[in-house]
Formats: C-alpha cells, sequence, structure tokens
C-alpha cells in the first residue's frame, strides 16, 4: 500500500508539472524580439523573470535560438512576440509552444496593424509609440491573466507608469517632427520600417532599397534603378538604413541616384548594446527621431 501511495504521490507531481508548463501559470515570460523585451520588462518590473532571446543589434527576420532557448519557450508562463510574419528565423517554436498549451501574446496584431502596399501586414508597429502605449496594456492584461505570482496593482502601476513616459515620447516626437517642412517629409529606407511613424507623423514613404517589409528579400537591378529615379524626381536629401544592416545597398543606391545623397543610419528593428545609443526602446525612438530630423532638415 505504502508503494502504491508513493507511486500515485509522483504520478500527481509530474502531472502538476507538466500543466504548469503548458497551460500557463507558470512564472517567466519569454519574449522573442529585444525591443519588445525591453518594452515587457518595463511592464514586468521585478514580478517575474523575463527571458529575451534575440541579442542585441540582431535581425528580427533570421536570429534562430539554440535548444536550450527553445525549451524556455515551451516551459513559458507566457509568450510575447510580434507576430505579422516578423520572425521568420523562430516562429515555428512559438506555434508549436502554442499548439501545447502556452500562453503567447502576438502583440503587433493587437494594435490594429497596417498594411504595405501588396496588402501584407507590416509588423513594425513600435515605430508609432501611440501603438506601443496600447501594447503596453494588453502586455499587462496577458501577464496577470497567465504569469503565476505576479502582484497585479504592482503590474497596472508599472504599465501606467511606462505608458505616461511614452505619451511624453510621443509628445517630443510631434514637436521635432513639426519642425520638418511638409515638402521635406520623405523617407526611403533599406526595407520598409516606417510605415507606422509615417501614418502618425504626416511623412511619405518614397520607397525602399529592399521591396517588402523584409530583410531577407533581395532588390534587383530594375528595383535600383526604379527606385532611384524617384528619389531624384523627389529630390529626397538622405537615405535612412537600418544598424542592424550593412548599408551597401544604400550606397549603391545613393550612387545610381546621381545626386549627393547622404546615408544616415537609423535603429529600426533591434535596440544596441548599453551605450551605443539605443539600449532602451525610448532610447531608440528618441535617437531615431533626432537622426531624421537633422536629416531631412540638412539643407
Amino acid at each position: 500500500m505504502r508503494r502504491r501511495a508513493l507511486a500515485l504521490v509522483a504520478v500527481a507531481l509530474l502531472a502538476a508539472a507538466g500543466c504548469s508548463g503548458s497551460g500557463g501559470g507558470g512564472k517567466s515570460v519569454v519574449v522573442t524580439t529585444n525591443i519588445l523585451g525591453d518594452i515587457t520588462r518595463a511592464v514586468v518590473g521585478d514580478q517575474a523573470e523575463v527571458t529575451v532571446l534575440m541579442k542585441p543589434n540582431a535581425d528580427p527576420h533570421s536570429f534562430g535560438i539554440s535548444a536550450q532557448q527553445a525549451a524556455q519557450v515551451e516551459r513559458a508562463g507566457l509568450i510575447v512576440y510580434n507576430g505579422l510574419g516578423l520572425e521568420e528565423g523562430m516562429l515555428r517554436t512559438v506555434r508549436t509552444a502554442e499548439e501545447s498549451g502556452v500562453p503567447a501574446l502576438p502583440a503587433g496584431e493587437r494594435v490594429n496593424p497596417i498594411s504595405y502596399a501588396d496588402n501584407k501586414p507590416d509588423p513594425h508597429f513600435w515605430t508609432d509609440p501611440a501603438r506601443v502605449r496600447d501594447a503596453v496594456k494588453t502586455i499587462a492584461d496577458e501577464v496577470v491573466a497567465h504569469v503565476g505570482g505576479v502582484d497585479e496593482a504592482v503590474i497596472r502601476a508599472n504599465a501606467d507608469r511606462y505608458r505616461g513616459e511614452i505619451e511624453a515620447l510621443d509628445r517630443m516626437m510631434t514637436e521635432k517632427f513639426g519642425g520638418i517642412p511638409r515638402e521635406r517629409r520623405k523617407l526611403v529606407t533599406n526595407h520598409h520600417v516606417f510605415g507606422y511613424l509615417a501614418q502618425r507623423f504626416g511623412f511619405e514613404v518614397v520607397g525602399a532599397v529592399i521591396p517588402g517589409g523584409t530583410t531577407l528579400a533581395s532588390p534587383s537591378s530594375s528595383d535600383l534603378k526604379s527606385l532611384a529615379d524617384t528619389v531624384r524626381a523627389a529630390g529626397v536629401p538622405v537615405i535612412f538604413a537600418d544598424s542592424s544592416q550593412p548599408d551597401r545597398l544604400a550606397r549603391v543606391l545613393a550612387e545610381q541616384a546621381g545626386l549627393h545623397v547622404q546615408v544616415a543610419p537609423l535603429f529600426s528593428e533591434s535596440l544596441s548594446e548599453p551605450g551605443q545609443g539605443a539600449a532602451t526602446y525610448l532610447e531608440m525612438m528618441r535617437a531615431n527621431t533626432e537622426s531624421i530630423t537633422t536629416g531631412l532638415t540638412r539643407s
């Protein structure tokens, strides 16, 4: 009888462990991208462990994870990921965890996403601080609902404080971009990243060196020639290249345009290491605002 009782206890413990890893209630949050990771850490604070899979200065379209990190995803109390096709290198891992019962939040799908010209969803919602403010509330709701042991009052207070910081960022960006003449609010980038920013602050996206919304695509010579003609006609003074991607293609385009066009870096899809100018989401957005404003007002 004693042996049987011990066996039943062991089975019960194994079942409980299995439930904690597959049905929510775990005490960790796993986040795919480092931008969302910084935002999530601001919300969670010291209430739970937050693991960010994507390293600084990485490319969200192509980064991969180790077997150990995949196991962390499968044991999470909550997965926070961008969605809308951004994490091309690890979407299967997220899907597998979801199918096994791990709660997952596709943040980009919850903030009224927009589309590219080809009707594919644009995943780069973080360039609009108003949408990030909405995402913060959603992240807080999901953490409270699924992560075991957190204090709801602390999570809500963290979210309210951070939303206030994002609102201050939004006001700063509005003021800075308001100083750029309307006829100069034209953006050319390495690939389509700033659609949300353009919509929010009244810019025109003239084009991108790499067609579409992924860095895994590549432009043809006819793509470059067509965009060079557009740049020439629009009189764009600067091409913005992703800080995490080589700017060689942007420089080729500048040469093909036959004009004096500067190539300036932006932190578009990844945070940087501390001390490199974009260690947090707020720092990244302030730096980009300064770079865009300077680049488009330079005579």
